[in-house]
């Protein structure tokens, strides 16, 4: 598996970034790649992407959600094999860092070279920006879902 890890500071209060990370179907709008996720219930998720021409299907399981803090998950259907944490930390009232920390295992001739030329760095750094973006041009927040999920549940 290879490690990637992201962060960007957002101009927006941390339950703001918190917030806007949990409309899942919102990801499109600033995820390259990531053409469709639908939210089946309050832990799981289907994805449909499309790298380089490769269409993936996958889902995802919130094994870790700590409103303003952090979401963590894992991939459990689909030839995608991931997990991952985001966290939210408060730098002041209107400012936030958001961290991304993937382990990413690459299926395929395709991601496998692109893995190994930096693809999926560049992939992850590009959307942590276009999130930056997305929120801060927004102002506030799409929806929120501000339940918690305990490890183990």
């Amino acid at each position: 598996m290879s490690m990637v890890k992201e962060a960007v500071d957002v101009g927006v209060p941390v339950h703001t970034a918190y917030n806007q990370w949990t409309q899942f179907e919102e990801f499109p709008h600033f995820m390259e790649g990531v053409e469709e996720i639908r939210q089946l219930d309050d832990r799981h998720s289907h994805w449909t992407t499309r790298v380089s021409g490769v269409k993936r299907e996958f889902d995802t399981e919130i094994v870790d959600q700590l409103p303003d803090e952090r979401i963590t998950w894992r991939t459990t259907t689909g030839d995608t094999k991931q997990k991952g944490t985001v966290s939210f930390q408060r730098l002041d009232d209107t400012h936030t860092r958001v961290e991304l920390v993937m382990d990413v295992e690459p299926t395929g001739v395709a991601e496998k070279t692109g893995d190994m030329l930096g693809v999926i760095d560049r992939r992850v750094k590009g959307d942590m920006q276009r999130f930056k973006e997305y929120i801060e041009a927004r102002g506030g927040e799409t929806g929120a879902w501000r339940g918690r999920i305990r490890p183990g549940e």
